[in-house]
């Protein structure tokens, strides 16, 4: 996908979400989107099947919680039958359970307890629940993106260039209510995480933010990558920034 198309995506999902009126739940945990997609494609099957819960049922599911013997399947039924009972106590069973939930279901824990969270904020409230999840989470109303910047030419960043990076990053993005959670400025490419408001155009502020930069000097590279499903591995980001510069050459 172009940096273009990547653009257009983004900007997509913000228009969407301004036409949208309800509350935002923004998944907060770091959570993979094929899991994700299991987990829904679990949960859409189970409340399909609308089992009525009897109290049996809840102290039963919980104490599967609690036993260290339970199999992996056992707890991720548990936590997904919880989850689609719409009831106060079962938010509650999985809110304690996501507090310190076992390795191999945590992911599950988290999203059974958003689950939970917002059918039941679906009854007790006549807003509109709207959810949201990316592989990277988010924080309240943000959510949190990777994003990958690369210098103009193939040659180390100087000293003065270093500082202006940091300084008009850390500038203009906490100026739109954005939060820098790590900004690291290699040789020839940056690599910045951060929290960005679902209002905002995150296309239009990290091109705002290398423009900004390149005042002193165009050294910052105006096409960047940016995801939200995971953070690049140094594998990736090798590849990345070898095909940026042999585009280069090429005149691509």
């Amino acid at each position: 996908m172009g940096e273009q198309e990547r653009g257009d995506v983004f900007e997509r999902f913000r228009e969407s979400l301004h036409k949208m009126e309800g509350h935002f739940h923004v998944l907060e945990q770091r959570v993979p989107v094929e899991l994700q997609m299991e987990y829904f494609k679990c949960s859409t099957r189970m409340r399909r099947d609308n089992i009525a819960m009897t109290e049996e049922d809840f102290n039963s599911y919980k104490q599967n919680l609690s036993d260290s013997e339970a199999t992996t399947d056992t707890k991720k039924h548990a936590l997904l039958a919880l989850a689609v009972s719409n009831e106060a106590k079962a938010y509650r069973i999985l809110k304690e359970y996501a507090q310190h939930p076992e390795p191999d279901v945590t992911n599950w824990a988290y999203m059974a307890l958003m689950e939970s969270r917002i059918s039941l904020a679906s009854e007790l409230s006549e807003e509109k629940q709207i959810y949201i999840s990316t592989g990277l989470g988010g924080k309240g109303e943000k959510l949190r993106f990777y994003a990958l910047f690369y210098a103009a030419e193939k040659k180390p960043f100087e000293t003065y260039q270093r500082q202006i990076i940091g300084r008009e990053f850390t500038y203009f993005l906490l100026k739109e209510d954005c939060e820098i959670e790590r900004l690291i400025v290699n040789d020839v490419y940056v690599e910045l995480l951060f929290l960005i408001p679902v209002s905002i155009d995150i296309k239009m502020a990290l091109t705002h933010v290398v423009a900004e930069c390149n005042l002193f000097g165009n050294f910052l590279s105006d096409i960047f990558t940016v995801t939200n499903v995971k953070e690049l591995s140094a594998e990736e980001i090798g590849e990345l920034v070898r095909k940026k510069y042999e585009d280069n050459r090429t005149g691509h």
